[in-house]
């Protein structure tokens, strides 16, 4: 004799494959639960990922803090990176030098020259490795050399302009440009001549707007190029933790004064680290409306089911059994449903994360186009995190959904006659 509930022992058996048309909506309603799961579960990890990939990506290129002033380069940084560092929360500082610059490239392939206008980043070779990860991401084949005339470019950019480690580029500064500019057609106009520049790394940083807008040299050369002599335009600040960022740049105002703009990574990138996390907000509540969708079939089910049993219920009332366990029975029903689809839809949704490249690359293959373009997202591949916390919700949020949609029918069946019940049966 079986030691489990008559009711979840009922509602099994209810549910025992049966060739008939409510085993079909049953098969289907929880079909429905699993895809809806399996969605969610792979939008919000998707979406996490993304968030958490750029903000890494972000890191890796730029400084939780940068340092500068607001009407005129920093003349005295070495004493102020001397205040800065004697922060605890801080574990790196170094200068920098950034504007946009004209480049002409010199390839030796035999492609014919081109013009870009990226930034050029002056910097300091010996503290770079301690704000970011700049050093670490130079390709095979290169290195993190910046002595001489000598300049590191993105992946993208290289790609663009036809470059290799060896070749040459020319640079001209935003000043020369416009020097250039105001004398043309004048008795002063003389022609300037950019400084050449040999290639001896390429970087790839993962991210689509650092590897085809930003190229860098020494910190000298940059200064050289802007005619700043010994100043610069601001200072990388890495933090012990990005996320105290706003707390350690409050400190730093106290202790350098009103001269100095101090911004934070956050501000800098708000925009779109913004729209990323309202992004994720907005597909929770989108795509929970598709479990809701699916619960429906639940409810349609639970329905069927009241109405071909209608007689059983009678019998069951006539025996003695409460509006709460007839009602128990539907429920459990639904219980055991929505076990299987949330249980299949968190399997389904797990391999789709696991297997997401692969099908990209096929889809990319099968269309013709990319489906997930670098140029626009800023990632080579689709990325994804998968949070426990994610799971909870998703899973534990579409259970509830899925139970809540069997109420109104299984408190129908508590609440029918028996009288009638069995009368019209």
């Amino acid at each position: 004799m079986s030691k489990l509930p008559f009711e979840l022992l009922l509602a099994l058996r209810y549910l025992r494959p049966r060739r008939s048309f409510v085993s079909i909506i049953t098969v289907i309603s929880i079909i429905g639960v699993a895809l809806g799961v399996a969605v969610l579960i792979i939008v919000i990890s998707v979406m996490t990922g993304f968030g958490h990939d750029l903000r890494e990506r972000m890191l890796a290129f730029n400084s939780p803090i940068e340092i500068q002033m607001y009407d005129k380069p920093m003349d005295n940084y070495a004493e102020v990176m001397r205040v800065v560092s004697s922060n605890k929360n801080v574990t790196g500082v170094a200068p920098f030098v950034l504007g946009p610059v004209l480049v002409e490239n010199e390839p030796t392939n035999g492609t014919g020259k081109s013009f870009a206008t990226p930034y050029v980043r002056g910097i300091d070779v010996n503290a770079e490795s301690s704000v970011t990860d700049l050093p670490k991401k130079i390709l095979p084949g290169g290195s993190f050399d910046l002595s001489g005339q000598s300049v590191i470019i993105g992946s993208v950019f290289a790609e663009q302009m036809g470059l290799e480690v060896g070749d040459r580029l020319s640079i001209f500064s935003a000043d020369e440009v416009n020097k250039m500019l105001r004398e043309r057609g004048t008795t002063n106009e003389e022609a300037v001549l950019p400084d050449d520049y040999t290639v001896t790394g390429i970087f790839d940083l993962g991210y689509y707007d650092y590897n085809a807008n930003f190229i860098g040299v020494s910190l000298e050369n940059a200064q050289d190029l802007y005619d700043l002599n010994d100043n610069v335009h601001g200072l990388f600040v890495k933090l012990v933790d990005p996320d105290q960022a706003p707390q350690v740049a409050a400190q730093l105002e106290n202790a350098l004064g009103p001269a100095y703009k101090i911004s934070t990574w956050e501000q800098q990138n708000g925009a779109l680290l913004g729209a990323v996390t309202v992004e994720k907000s907005l597909m929770y509540y989108i795509m929970f409306f598709i479990v809701i969708v699916a619960s429906f079939g639940i409810t349609c089910t639970l329905i069927t089911f009241v109405v071909m049993k209608t007689r059983e219920v009678g019998l069951l009332k006539a025996v003695g059994a409460s509006n709460y366990q007839v009602m128990l029975v539907f429920v459990l029903q639904s219980v055991v449903v929505s076990i299987f689809g949330v249980a299949g839809g968190l399997a389904l949704g797990l391999f789709a994360i696991y297997i997401r490249n692969d099908a990209l690359h096929f889809m990319n293959w099968l269309t013709g186009f990319e489906l997930f373009p670098a140029s626009i997202y800023g990632f080579s591949q689709l990325p994804a995190i998968v949070s426990p916390r994610d799971l909870i919700i998703i899973c534990g949020g579409s259970f509830i959904i899925c139970l809540l949609a069997a109420v109104l029918p299984a408190r129908h069946a508590s609440k029918m006659n028996t009288v009638e019940a069995l009368r019209y049966e």
